[in-house]
């Protein structure tokens, strides 16, 4: 193994391993929620019968499964670099702390043979990306990168339907977990149809074998949305939106930096309501992911 990848002693002897990023630990969350939600998803992912292995760069590795007193030193950072595959390796050689995006997880947890990582929402096609161009890598790693990734849908601030046409063309399968409607983050319903239905963790499982084995390159994307008891409904929840990207535009707020402070602002919009939300479905993630990486284990 080479010196700038470190995977955990109990995660390279697991047989389920559930992946998890950590932008949801530096950049999705004040501390110390963010510490409680990192500790609560790999709770998840263990009583589910798997092992967590949250993802990072520290001290100048790549690390896959953080120890107790590491997950504590990023949730605290305050300076934490948002990696995807163009800045991966410059947090690696710059030493610096870095917590990994949708992309950059998929990206490392492939290094780490890990074939399910769960997340909260993937990112996407923004709103004006037709004069913007502002897309997602998560996209473009979801259609090269050969692991399937957990979620609530993508986050509702995006332009969804041309999101599901972008994974389309790149042949990214989309799966609704026992839904046929495409789910929005926060809400449960988009007014969007998936493309393929599964039921159960071990039609997903089997259908990832195959894909596989196959010779089909990616990964997949499985949507699974919120919690009913914890889901905002689509029309209120889009009214908070759109305020929260109107003020995000109207400050000029771009790149990198919209996407934490829509979440940020969403929080204060909603009493704390997208918080707990944010939560409740990031659990229900890892907790689907560990059966299907449990079901994957038994093939």
């Amino acid at each position: 193994m080479p010196d700038w990848l470190q995977i955990s002693a109990e995660a390279r002897e697991a047989r389920a391993v559930v992946a998890l990023e950590s932008t949801i630990v530096t950049h999705g969350m004040p501390y110390p929620e963010n510490l409680e939600t990192a500790r609560l998803l790999e709770s998840e992912v263990r009583a589910a019968g798997a092992v967590p292995a949250t993802v990072a760069v520290m001290g100048g590795a790549v690390r896959v499964g953080l120890s107790a007193a590491e997950l504590e030193q990023l949730a605290a950072a305050s300076d934490a670099l948002k990696l995807s595959r163009a800045d991966l390796p410059y947090a690696v050689a710059s030493g610096r702390i870095g917590a990994t995006t949708v992309a950059a997880t998929m990206i490392c947890a492939n290094l780490a043979a890990i074939r399910v990582f769960a997340t909260g929402g993937i990112g996407g096609v923004h709103r004006g990306a037709e004069t913007s161009f502002d897309i997602s890598a998560d996209l473009e790693e979801l259609a090269r990168t050969p692991v399937a990734v957990v979620s609530a849908g993508a986050k509702a601030l995006l332009d969804l339907p041309k999101t599901l046409e972008v994974l389309e063309t790149r042949g990214v399968p989309v799966i609704g977990y026992r839904t046929s409607e495409f789910p929005a983050f926060w809400s449960r319903t988009s007014g969007l149809r998936v493309p393929l239905r599964m039921d159960s963790p071990e039609e997903i499982a089997r259908f990832l074998g195959l894909k596989w084995a196959m010779g089909l390159s990616g990964g997949a994307l499985v949507a699974n949305p919120a919690p009913e008891g914890a889901a905002i409904p689509a029309p209120e929840m889009n009214g908070f939106i759109d305020r929260a990207v109107r003020e995000a535009e109207a400050r000029g707020v771009a790149g990198k930096a919209v996407t934490p402070w829509i979440l940020s602002r969403l929080v204060e919009l909603t009493g704390g309501r997208s918080l707990r939300t944010n939560i409740a479905l990031a659990r229900s993630n890892a907790r689907l992911a560990a059966r299907i990486a449990l079901a994957m284990s038994a093939a």
